[in-house]
């Protein structure tokens, strides 16, 4: 299908917005609201990395590296792992050691350190994944969530939230994929159940960055009747369909500290997004595109497993991207300077520091990743429905918190939400 039919239905998109954006601006005056009036679908959030609350449990199989490490052990108790409030210095390696994934060569699976149980807060609720400090608030969809409470939706009845481990990323089809596997479960049951306590609507999606790979990873494994009964529309915001070359920076060798998790490898920049031969990482003696990836993990100092592991699980899902075939909006920033490319213009190799070189996008991701999902999503004759959105100076942050960027992210939702919307009829 062409482009041009893809967005026919956009001027009535553009009619609806502003009407409910009047409404919206004036709820503290109106004695209903939107959710009353029209009976909106529900909505299910899936938040970007590092936004799920994680806690733990340590069994009596559990080896602390030193003493402090075992204050948990054994008492049957969830505690928080991830996020807490800034905890001493003396207390780092015991977070390392817990928060830590360990690969199973007989499983084929990646696991927790032995004697360690970690789950996601408050699975169904937007509870789970809202902060107390502000700045994480911003990040993690609070912003979006006041709004669509302010358009009528409650939480746990109307408005939903799937926080998921972010340490964890899909897996290619026929991998042993636990986490990942046991969260897809989850959601399912999750958007049946929305669905049915909500006059058997289905449901709207909401993804911000990461969460668009998880959302976009449970479409794709679900069966397609199901998708078409129970998911109304997916909206994806700040993410693109290759990764993005900030966090080749967060691998160097430079930085010492680091914490290599699937999900980690699951967004580097994919050979999707970026040319063959486009370099995104120079040094004196070579430089490295998105299909070098293996090679620069490598020279990185990452360990010849760490390879492996991108090379048969996070790189085969990036190749295999496909749409959803469920009617999509995908809502990215752009014109913010984002890390493009890094020039180690010295000898020295990936030790040295590098020289930035910046290019469009969001402030991570870069805009040639966000221009292919015009390719991957919207090129597929397969989506019939698909619309890309790119607001102007706007960070990858600002697409959730920002109050113009959550007005038009807002205005998608409340469309696909109305009953009297239907994309496949038009």
């Amino acid at each position: 299908m062409a482009m041009a039919t893809k967005l026919q239905w956009w001027p009535r998109l553009l009619l609806l917005t502003h009407s409910a954006f009047f409404l919206l601006s004036h709820a503290a005056s109106l004695p209903w609201t939107l959710d009353n009036v029209s009976g909106l679908h529900p909505v299910v959030l899936l938040p970007g990395s590092t936004c799920s609350q994680i806690e733990a449990r340590l069994t009596d199989a559990y080896e602390p590296p030193s003493p402090l490490c075992a204050a948990h052990k054994g008492d049957g108790q969830w505690h928080r792992l991830w996020k807490t409030a800034a905890a001493p210095d003396t207390d780092a390696p015991c977070f390392a050691d817990q928060f830590r994934l360990v690969y199973d060569d007989a499983a084929g699976d990646y696991r927790n350190a032995p004697g360690v149980e970690t789950r996601a807060v408050s699975f169904g609720s937007t509870r789970g994944f809202l902060a107390d400090d502000p700045a994480d608030k911003e990040l993690c969809m609070g912003k979006l969530v006041e709004a669509l409470e302010r358009a009528g939706y409650r939480d746990g009845e109307t408005l939903f939230g799937a926080p998921y481990d972010f340490r964890h990323a899909p897996a290619p089809p026929g991998t042993a994929n636990r986490e990942v596997s046991r969260f897809r479960r989850r959601l399912r049951e999750l958007v049946e159940r929305a669905s049915r306590t909500n006059g058997d609507k289905p449901v709207i999606l909401v993804s911000h960055s990461q969460g668009g790979y998880f959302a976009l990873d449970f479409l794709n494994r679900s069966p397609l009747p199901w998708r078409r009964r129970f998911v109304k529309h997916f909206v994806k915001a700040s993410t693109g369909a290759g990764g993005f070359v900030l966090l080749m920076q967060t691998l160097l060798p430079s930085l010492q500290v680091r914490m290599i998790f699937p999900g980690t490898l699951s967004a580097l920049p994919s050979p999707v997004a970026f040319g063959d031969d486009t370099p995104l990482v120079v040094t004196t003696n070579r430089s490295y595109a998105a299909r070098d990836m293996p090679a620069f993990l490598a020279a990185a100092g990452l360990p010849p497993q760490a390879v492996w592991l991108y090379e048969t699980r996070a790189l085969p899902v990036a190749l295999s991207l496909g749409p959803p075939l469920v009617p999509m909006t995908c809502v990215n920033g752009g014109g913010v300077p984002t890390v493009e490319k890094l020039v180690y213009p010295c000898p020295g190799g990936l030790d040295a520091a590098p020289e930035v070189v910046y290019g469009d996008g969001d402030g991570v991701v870069n805009l040639a990743s966000i221009l292919a999902l015009d390719t991957v999503m919207g090129g597929d004759p397969r989506q019939e429905h698909y619309r890309s959105m790119r607001i102007a100076n706007m960070s990858h942050l600002g697409v959730v918190s920002d109050a113009l960027a959550l007005e038009r992210l807002l205005g998608e939702i409340l469309y696909a939400a109305t009953p009297a919307v239907d994309a496949r009829a038009m």
